[in-house]
């Protein structure tokens, strides 16, 4: 088993706290991760001939297939280790090598995003906690907080969070840290926006609960295996037990 492919199944047991699951008998080499409430999968990992992705070898490769958005997908098949979904709808699910030619932190937040599109949020009824980006050279938080005397934002909707969740804000850089942890109070709100750099159809609402004094820093979600937060993603439990305790 390749050195990427023990990283993230580490990774999800940590995030997901789930187990691969080897549904295959006569495939001992194929594990899927499934949602704990539906059993569906998201995410598949296996190893395959190099020849069936197209490539000219004749050794076999791990790949993991993860479902994402047809327009992501586009983009990420024009470049080296993503390939169509193997055995998979091709517009809806990507494979990517697990030979290192993706880093591995790129393919994390890749199975974020696949967990949360094949989520039945209809029926989740457990609150869940996420982090969430903020770009001072674009949006000036502080200022919005000190016009709100209530503390509320409202933010771009983020595909998977449900009223009642909890979402803690990751300013970028030059801040690098988690500052902010939030109450998600409303889901959907209709709030088009198509100027500036963040388009918006939908927004939620969110009540700022807490603001740590002292930001937890980048190298201390490093160390939880969070290396970036580009998009809305989950926060490991380990993770989740730091940031409960910090003031």
């Amino acid at each position: 088993m390749s050195n990427v492919k023990n990283d993230l199944i580490l990774y999800v047991k940590n995030t997901y706290r789930l187990e691969p699951d080897c549904p295959f008998s006569s495939v001992p080499n194929c594990c899927v991760f499934r949602h704990k409430d539906t059993r569906k999968w998201f995410a598949l990992m296996m190893d395959v001939s190099a020849r069936k992705l197209g490539l000219d070898d004749d050794s076999h490769v791990d790949l993991i297939n993860l479902k994402c958005s047809a327009a992501l997908g586009g983009v990420l098949r024009q470049q080296p280790g993503y390939f169509p979904g193997y055995h998979m709808h091709h517009d809806s699910w990507i494979s990517i090598l697990l030979d290192g030619t993706v880093p591995v932190n790129e393919i994390c937040q890749l199975i974020d995003l696949s967990y949360t599109l094949t989520s039945d949020v209809r029926h989740r009824s457990v609150p869940k906690s996420w982090l969430i980006p903020a770009n001072p050279k674009y949006y000036d938080l502080e200022a919005s907080l000190r016009l709100s005397p209530d503390r509320t934002l409202y933010w771009k909707q983020s595909a998977g969070i449900l009223a009642g969740d909890t979402v803690y804000i990751y300013m970028a850089s030059p801040v690098s840290a988690v500052k902010y942890k939030c109450k998600v109070m409303e889901t959907d709100i209709q709030r088009r926006r198509t100027g500036g750099p963040v388009p918006m159809e939908k927004a939620m609402r969110l009540k700022v609960q807490k603001t740590y004094r002292k930001p937890i820093p980048l190298d201390t979600l490093k160390a939880h295996g969070v290396h970036s937060v580009r998009s809305a993603r989950h926060v490991p439990e380990s993770l989740l037990e730091e940031l409960r305790a910090s003031h």
